[in-house]
């Protein structure tokens, strides 16, 4: 059995540290570098970079940043926001990120995923998902729909569906983001994460919600994620990395602890 990873997201505007509840409200609360620095260090296993208005703004994604984040980092680090082309992701891996997260331009050019599956391996590549919770109906089956730019505009596809869908061009994993958890602490959505992890064969990263230890054992156990995504409870104060691994591992999740 694999051993659950925890991750922790660091959403970047204008070069700071920021963080929104529910994708509006959103403020600088720090300094990204020393953030990855700083979890790096109590034993994260993966950090996910996201430029959250790259998107929006139509621009390119600051590789400054990522070069800064890749210098004090060892461990997997992925970078979302703003990539629209194979070009767009190999100036992120020769910046020093491991992997790209699409998300936008792939829902609005899905070729985009098996484009950059094909240049530089599927492994590699990262389909981040908003989604937002509606009705059910024909349009979409599963009551979830997909959004882009930064949940700004709803495009009317399934989440089910479009999770499928990235698989089959090729993405690696999935980030499913709530944006009605996000930012809330209230818990993840797990029905949602559930649903979609049981369909697909790859691996899932659940995102939007985390509060406490058990909104983490819960979505890694009942929604059957392959790795929590957090936020606000590190960047906070409120917890540690390592903290929160002793606490899973006490409650008999397999996770990978610092010695």
């Amino acid at each position: 059995m694999l051993s659950k990873r925890i991750i922790s997201c660091l959403d970047v505007r204008d070069g700071k540290l920021a963080k929104s509840i529910k994708f509006v409200d959103t403020k600088d609360i720090g300094d990204p570098v020393e953030k990855a620095k700083e979890y790096y260090d109590d034993g994260l296993d993966e950090l996910v970079f996201y430029d959250i208005t790259a998107s929006s703004d139509r621009r390119d994604i600051m590789l400054d940043v990522v070069e800064a984040v890749a210098e004090k980092v060892f461990i997997p680090f992925s970078v979302g926001g703003g990539i629209r082309s194979v070009e767009d992701a190999n100036k992120l891996l020769w910046a020093g990120a491991e992997k790209i997260n699409v998300n936008s331009a792939a829902v609005l050019r899905p070729e985009l995923i098996s484009e950059c599956a094909h240049a530089i391996g599927d492994q590699n590549v990262v389909l981040s998902m908003d989604i937002l919770k509606g009705k059910i109906s024909n349009q979409l089956p599963s009551g979830y729909e997909v959004v882009i730019n930064g949940g700004r505009k709803r495009m009317g596809i399934d989440a089910l569906r479009w999770a499928l869908r990235g698989e089959e061009l090729g993405a690696g994993e999935l980030v499913v983001n709530s944006i009605d958890a996000d930012g809330t602490k209230q818990g993840y959505e797990i029905n949602l994460t559930r649903m979609i992890a049981e369909a697909v064969s790859i691996p899932v990263i659940a995102s939007g919600g985390a509060g406490k230890p058990e909104h983490l054992y819960e979505v890694l156990t009942e929604g059957k994620a392959d790795a929590a995504l957090i936020a606000s409870m590190l960047h906070y104060g409120e917890y540690t990395v390592s903290g929160l691994k002793q606490w899973l591992d006490s409650k008999g999740v397999k996770v990978r602890l610092k010695y």
